[in-house]
């Protein structure tokens, strides 16, 4: 707290004043780099269009965020690495919280006799994945251009979803 305090100028204790602690800092940093990015996803959830449509789009959303904020993308890769069971904590309800539920319920009204909660995790986990090891994938053979593409990537991830939310249904 000291060393920010320097950094900003201010003194630590009107630091203090308006974060208690250094995990309420860090919680309020963080949240305020998700704001912007949380206005994305709203319009997903606001906009006209099937369940499948906003699937696609909340899809694309996210790999956009991630591949426009790389600094808030490796933030988040530092923290579910290092795993610290409090943050994890702050970030899923604090953070996160709301925009989990909205695609948990989304993947419901899809695929309404599955497991929402591990469908929500698989959405994200894909587009997660093809952000991750791009480096490593065009690498592979059969590798082409728009393999790196953010709609290219959706539409993929939202195709293998919606096949596999319908081979479970039949």
């Amino acid at each position: 707290m000291r060393q920010l305090a320097l950094a900003v100028e201010l003194s630590v204790a009107a630091i203090y004043h308006h974060f208690p602690d250094k995990n309420t800092l860090y919680l309020e940093a963080v949240r305020f780099a998700f704001s912007d990015k949380e206005q994305v996803f709203d319009q997903v959830w606001k906009s006209d269009g099937s369940a499948e449509e906003k699937l696609g789009r909340f899809i694309r959303a996210l790999i956009e965020v991630m591949l426009e904020d790389r600094d808030f993308h490796r933030l988040m890769q530092r923290e579910i690495l290092e795993a610290d069971p409090a943050r994890m904590q702050l970030l899923a309800q604090g953070v996160f919280n709301n925009q989990f539920c909205l695609l948990m319920q989304l993947v419901a009204e899809m695929a309404p006799d599955q497991d929402s909660h591990l469908l929500a995790t698989s959405v994200i986990g894909l587009a997660k994945y093809y952000i991750e090891y791009q480096p490593l994938l065009k690498n592979f053979p059969g590798w082409k251009p728009e393999h790196e593409k953010p709609e290219f990537i959706a539409m993929h991830i939202t195709t293998l979803l919606l096949n596999s939310f319908k081979a479970k249904a039949a």
